[in-house]
C-alpha cells in the first residue's frame, strides 16, 4: 500500500467533514447541579481496572487480519472477557478500528451508523479522460441506491446510503486516488465497480484505508496490537500504568456525535435498574433530540450510564416539569458506584 500511504496524507479540502462535525451538538441546561464526589469517577480518572471495563481501544488495523480477529487479539492480550469492534474492515483494507472493551460492547449499537471516511485507490480498466472521471464522480455524491455485495454481513437487497463527499487527490492514467465521507454500512467496493459500470470501462477497488469512523480519526490515538501487548505487560509486570491509559481510552470517547442527556446523582442507580428517566432527573441535554431516537445517558460527571430511547423530544423536556422522557434500553454502568435514594 505505497501509494496509498504516500498520497493519503495530503492536505485535506475544507469540505472533508462528515455531518457532525460541522455543527457541534448544544447543551441545554434544565437544572444545576454538582456530582457528588464520592460517586463514581470522571470517565478520564477512572482507576485502570475500571477503564479497562469502560474503555475503547482504537487499532491502526493492517492488512490481513479480519476485524474479528483483530478483537479477539486485544480481548485476549487485556484478558478481559468481552471485546468487540465497531464496524467490519475487510481482511485487506488496512485504518482506524475502534474496538470496545468489556462492559462498552453495547455501545456498538450507537457506533454501527457513524459516518466513516476513506482514501480508496481505484483502478480504472481502460484510460478515461480526467474530466470525464470528475463528472461521474459527482453524480455519486449524495444520496445513493447500493446493493451490498454477495459476500457480506447484511441481507442483500438494495438499500439507500449518502455520500457526504467524494474528492479526487490525484489521476494517474488508469489509477484514481480518492478521498470519501460515507454513512455507516456503505460498500467501497462496490461503489468503485458502479463508477466504473457508469463510466463504461469498468473499475476495481486496488487498495482502501479508513481514516475516520465516526468520532475517532488518524489524528487520534492510534495503536497497534505490539503497543497494547507492551502496555499491558509494563502494566502487569511494570505496574506502571501511564502506556495502558494512553493505549486504553474512556469509552465516552466515541460518544461525541451522540445526542445525550445527562442526569442526576439522584437519578443514577434507578437507571442502573432499567428504569425510565423521568425529567425531574435531568440535568442538561442536547438539543435536537426527536422522539424515537436512540441516545446516550450520562452521569453528571460524563460517565457512560447506558442506552435509551427518547420518549420525548428536547424542545418538550425543556418545557415541561413531570414525564417520563427517555426508556432506558440498554444498561452499561454497574449497579453500586451510586448510591440508592431513600
Amino acid at each position: 500500500m505505497v501509494y496509498l500511504e504516500a498520497k493519503m496524507n495530503s492536505k485535506k479540502d475544507e469540505k472533508d467533514m462528515l455531518p457532525f462535525e460541522k455543527d457541534e451538538l448544544k447543551i441545554l441546561t434544565k437544572k444545576k447541579t454538582v456530582s457528588n464526589s464520592n460517586s463514581g469517577w470522571s470517565p478520564d480518572k477512572r482507576p485502570i481496572n475500571e477503564l479497562l471495563k469502560y474503555g475503547v481501544v482504537v487499532v491502526d488495523k493492517s492488512s490481513g487480519p479480519t476485524s474479528h480477529q483483530i478483537s479477539d487479539y486485544v480481548k485476549r492480550i487485556l484478558e478481559l472477557n468481552k471485546a468487540g469492534h465497531t464496524g467490519t474492515l475487510d481482511p485487506k483494507v488496512s485504518g482506524v478500528l475502534p474496538v470496545l472493551l468489556g462492559k462498552a460492547v453495547k455501545l456498538a449499537q450507537l457506533m454501527l451508523g457513524m459516518g466513516k471516511e476513506y482514501v480508496c485507490l481505484m483502478h480504472l480498466h481502460k484510460e478515461i479522460p480526467d474530466y470525464k472521471i470528475h463528472q461521474t464522480i459527482q453524480e455519486f455524491i449524495g444520496e445513493i441506491s447500493q446493493l451490498p455485495p454477495i459476500k457480506s454481513a447484511v441481507k442483500r437487497q438494495v438499500r439507500k446510503r449518502t455520500i457526504y463527499y467524494l474528492n479526487i487527490l490525484e489521476i494517474k492514467g488508469k489509477d484514481v486516488l480518492f478521498r470519501i465521507g460515507v454513512q455507516g454500512g456503505t460498500y467501497i467496493r462496490k461503489l468503485v465497480h458502479d463508477i466504473g459500470q457508469k463510466l463504461g470501462c469498468g473499475a476495481h477497488m486496488a487498495e482502501l484505508r479508513r481514516t475516520k469512523a465516526g468520532a475517532f480519526s488518524e489524528e487520534t490515538k492510534l495503536v497497534n496490537l505490539y503497543d497494547i501487548e507492551d502496555a499491558y505487560y509494563y502494566y502487569k509486570e511494570e505496574k506502571s500504568e501511564s502506556f495502558l491509559r494512553y493505549c486504553v481510552q474512556p469509552a465516552e470517547n466515541a460518544l461525541k456525535n451522540v445526542k445525550k442527556v445527562w442526569v442526576l446523582d439522584s437519578a443514577v442507580n434507578s437507571l442502573c435498574h432499567g428504569s425510565p428517566l423521568a425529567i425531574p432527573g435531568i440535568h442538561k441535554l442536547n438539543e435536537g433530540i426527536k422522539i424515537g431516537e436512540r441516545i446516550a445517558l450520562l452521569t453528571a460527571k460524563g460517565e457512560i450510564i447506558g442506552i435509551g430511547i427518547a420518549k420525548m423530544s428536547s424542545d418538550q423536556i425543556v418545557k415541561l416539569d413531570k414525564g417520563i422522557c427517555v426508556r432506558t434500553d440498554s444498561v452499561i454502568m454497574e449497579n453500586g458506584l451510586y448510591p440508592k435514594q431513600v
